[in-house]
C-alpha cells in the first residue's frame, strides 16, 4: 500500500513523502496513529492544503521535545530490583520501569518513547535511548541496584563484582583476626600453665 507521511517516521521517510509499506503496517499503525494517509489523489490534495499547518505543528512539537530533551539528556535514574549475589536480576527492567523512574523524577516520559537496545537483566549502569520526537532522541542512564546504598556505590563507579570482592576480603580479614586472637589467647594460657 502506498501512503503519504504526515510526519517523519523513523526508517521510513520524511513528512510529505509517498512511500510503499506493507498493508498491515499501514492499517494497524500508520493510519490509526495519524502518521500517514492513503496515497490517492484526494488525500494528496488534502495534504498539500494542510502542509503548512502540519509543518508548523511539527516544529512546535520538535521545539517542545528539544526543551525537554535538554533537561532529560544525561539524567540518571535509580531502579531498585531483587537480584542474585552474582548480579543477575530476578526478571528484567522494562521500558515501563524506565518511564516510571523518569516520571517519578518529574519528567513526562511514556513507555513507548523508551527504546531498550537489549533487555536489562543484570545490576549496574545501563544507557537507554528516549525518543521524545521523531527528530529528538536523548540518552538517560538507569542505575539498577538492589538498594539505594548499592545504587550510590554503583554511581561512584564500583561494580557489583568489586563490591562482593571487597566484602569477601573484609570477611576473610575479620576471620583471620579472630583466629589470630584465639591463637594468641591459647598461647598466653599455655605459657601460664607450663611455668
Amino acid at each position: 500500500m502506498e501512503v503519504i507521511l504526515l510526519e517523519r517516521v523513523a526508517k521510513l521517510g520524511q513528512m510529505g513523502e509517498v512511500v510503499r509499506v506493507k498493508d498491515g503496517y499501514a492499517r494497524n499503525f500508520l493510519l490509526p496513529q495519524g502518521k500517514a494517509l492513503r496515497a490517492n489523489q484526494a488525500n494528496i490534495k488534502r495534504f498539500e492544503t494542510e502542509k503548512a499547518q502540519l509543518e508548523a505543528r511539527n516544529l512546535e512539537g520538535r521545539a517542545e521535545a528539544a526543551r525537554l530533551g535538554e533537561k532529560l539528556d544525561g539524567q540518571k535514574f535509580v531502579v531498585i530490583r531483587s537480584a542474585s549475589d552474582a548480579g543477575a536480576l530476578y526478571g528484567s527492567v522494562t521500558t515501563r520501569d524506565a518511564a516510571d523512574a523518569a516520571t517519578a523524577a518529574g519528567f513526562t516520559v511514556d513507555k513507548r518513547q523508551v527504546a531498550l537496545d537489549r533487555p536489562i537483566k543484570e545490576l549496574g549502569l545501563h544507557s537507554v535511548t528516549v525518543t521524545l520526537h521523531p527528530e529528538v532522541e536523548v540518552k538517560i542512564t538507569l542505575n539498577v541496584a538492589r538498594s539505594p546504598e548499592e545504587a550510590e556505590l554503583q554511581a561512584q563507579g564500583k561494580s557489583i563484582q568489586e563490591l562482593a570482592a571487597e566484602e569477601e576480603a573484609q570477611a576473610e580479614f575479620e576471620i583471620a583476626e579472630l583466629f589470630d586472637d584465639i591463637g594468641s589467647a591459647a598461647a598466653d594460657s599455655g605459657e601460664g600453665t607450663g611455668a
